[in-house]
Parts: C-alpha cells; sequence; structure tokens
C-alpha cells in the first residue's frame, strides 16, 4: 500500500492508497484544496475544520447538481413519521418547564444577594 502526502488548505495529510493510486489522489486532493481556497475567500471562515466542512458542501453541490444534468437525481432518503402529540403529556411537560424556569430564577436571586 503506497502512501501520498496531500497539500490541502496550507497543511499537509499523509493518506494510504492502493499501490498506483497517487496520482489520481493527488488530483482530488488538489480539488478540495481549491474548494477550500473558494471557502475561505467567500466567507472568511476560520479554522480548518470550517473550511474543509465548506468545501466538502461545496463539492457535494458540484455532485449533486451533476447528477441532475444527467437526469439520476440521488434519491432523498425518506423522512421519519412524526407522532402525533398528546396533549396530556404536552401539559405536563410545560408544568415541568414552568417549574424549572421558577427554581432557576429562584437560584439566581439566590446567588445574586450571596
Amino acid at each position: 500500500m503506497a502512501e501520498v502526502s496531500l497539500p490541502i488548505g496550507g497543511h499537509s495529510y499523509t493518506v494510504a492508497c492502493r499501490d498506483g493510486g497517487e496520482d489520481h489522489l493527488r488530483t482530488l486532493a488538489a480539488r478540495v484544496d481549491a474548494k477550500v481556497g473558494e471557502a475561505r475567500a467567500a466567507v472568511g471562515l476560520p479554522g480548518e475544520t470550517r473550511q474543509l466542512l465548506f468545501a466538502a458542501l461545496l463539492l457535494a453541490d458540484e455532485a449533486s447538481e451533476a447528477l441532475q444534468s444527467q437526469g439520476s437525481a440521488p434519491a432523498t432518503p425518506a423522512l421519519p413519521q412524526i407522532p402525533t402529540p398528546d396533549p396530556a403529556l404536552a401539559g405536563t411537560l410545560t408544568a415541568i418547564a414552568a417549574r424549572m424556569e421558577s427554581l432557576a430564577y429562584a437560584l439566581e436571586q439566590r446567588a445574586q444577594t450571596s
């Protein structure tokens, strides 16, 4: 198994890949690096993680648009069914929330007078 060093966003990442796949991986890394640069220039994202996240979102958006233009849009996962709310439970939760707010207020008042 080969290892290749990939410069992305001003950092170097060493990753393993199949022998012979180094050039392809470098090409992909160059695209990601370009997207990190776009993200940084467009919105000035602080932090490496946010820049990589935004770059990944840009690349995913490009891939989605490419699939849609080919007529094969990615399947959207079905959303889970949300159960119908129970009015009695809602009332109980509202009462608990009100009690918690009352206790929090009392604690804040006690802390201010201490």
